[in-house]
């Protein structure tokens, strides 16, 4: 009997798999699946109001596509 336990692995019936190692996508390799943000245009601020204002337009479509917490609601 082996004492070996694998980083990666699917749990019974395929309904998770844990990756404890590093995951590799190689170049021409797809993923799908995962949620995808909002488009945010350039930024054309020419103030620091303006850049504060496309920056929180950014994080807000970030936190709306699920790809980062959002803390206000504590």
């Amino acid at each position: 009997m082996s004492d070996y336990n694998a980083k990666n692995y699917t749990e019974q019936g395929g309904e998770k798999t844990v990756i404890g190692g590093t995951l590799e996508i190689k170049q021409g390799a797809s993923v799908t699946g995962l949620p995808a943000a909002e488009t945010q245009a350039d930024s054309e601020a020419t103030t620091v109001t303006g850049l504060v204002t496309d920056f929180n337009a950014l994080l807000f479509k970030l936190k709306a596509a699920g790809l980062m917490q959002d803390n206000s609601q504590n």
